[in-house]
Parts: C-alpha cells; structure tokens; sequence
C-alpha cells in the first residue's frame, strides 16, 4: 500500500511539472508580438468570453511538423461551429528560441501559406540581445511544440509541451465552451 502511494505521489509531481495545467490556478499572461499573420493582431483581454487554443511552435520543429500544426489543421475543422460563432479562437505564436537567422519573418510568411493556415499566426518578440522570445518567457514554456488552453475568463487550463493525446483536450474544449462566462 505505502509503494501504491508513493507511486501515486510520484506520478502527480511527474504530470505538475512535465507542463499540465488543468486546475484555474494561473492566470493566462498577455503575448508580445512583434507582427501578425492572417488578420489583425489581437490581446488576450479582447478574448475574454472565449476559448483560446495557443500553438507555440518553430517552422523547422519536427515536432510541430509532425504533431501541433496537423492538429491544429485538424481543430479548424472539429471546432468549424465554434471558431465561426466566436466562442472559440484558435492562434499560433512562432516562438524562435534557435536559428534566428534560418526562421525570420518572411521564410515564416512562405511556411504558413504553403502549409495552408488560415488562423493567425503572431511572431513572438524578441529583445535585443535575448535568446529566447517575450512571450515564451511569459508562458515558461519549454520549448516547441506546446499547446495551451485557456477559458472564458482568461486562466490556462491545459497546458502541455510535445505530443499529446488530443481527445482529452477536445473533450476540455468542448466543456469550457459550454461553460457561462462570469466576468472576473
């Protein structure tokens, strides 16, 4: 029984620090974006009412390749209702953390028209000097692919770094949807 528990406890500090965020514990910080793809940059705080879906990712990420932007793709179609009635927004953010040189603006701008995504895209701003982008630093996130999930009222609720099982986060989505929004 002790080992049942002292595995229990192992498998729960495993999944608080490998980047799973499920309780309305921390509050979504605002991205710096240094310039949008797709349509017009928007805030967190003009989201709020919504469900936001954010897709940390780097054009040359196999991971992002293989796994964040076909389910993104993926999502634009499972959540088309939601997306058009506004309750839900989808976004990705370029976070480049590596090869600066190799992953600028305008090979980004090619990438998402070739790979066909339509939703917007925001390149996360960069300081002088810096390695790693404002917004990443923001979210702690680390590294690329991470999907995070946030509510109505602006908490992230899901947050997770790789390759994931999508069905429980659908079904997230969905229940925070369905969700009433209560401003805070």
């Amino acid at each position: 029984m002790r080992n049942l528990r002292i595995l229990l406890l192992l498998l729960i500090i495993s999944l608080m620090t490998h980047g799973v965020v499920t309780a309305q514990s921390v509050k979504a910080p605002d991205w710096q974006i240094s310039e949008w793809i797709n349509g017009p940059g928007v805030t967190l705080s003009e989201l709020k009412g919504k469900v936001v879906v954010v897709e940390f990712f780097q054009l040359w990420c196999p991971g992002c390749n293989s796994f964040s932007i076909p389910l993104m793709k993926k999502w634009n179609r499972t959540f088309s209702d939601e997306l058009a009635s506004g309750d839900l927004v989808l976004l990705s953010i370029h976070t480049v953390f590596e090869g600066h040189d190799y992953q600028n603006p305008k090979r980004l701008r090619s990438f998402v028209k070739e790979k066909g995504i339509h939703h917007l895209v925001g390149i996360d701003e960069h300081q002088s000097g810096e390695r790693i982008p404002e917004t990443m630093k923001r979210y702690r996130t680390r590294g690329t692919p991470e999907m995070a999930i946030i509510d109505k009222r602006g908490y992230i609720r899901f947050q997770k770094f790789g390759g994931f099982n999508p069905s429980p986060a659908e079904r997230l989505i969905r229940q925070l949807i369905g969700e009433p929004f209560v401003a805070n």
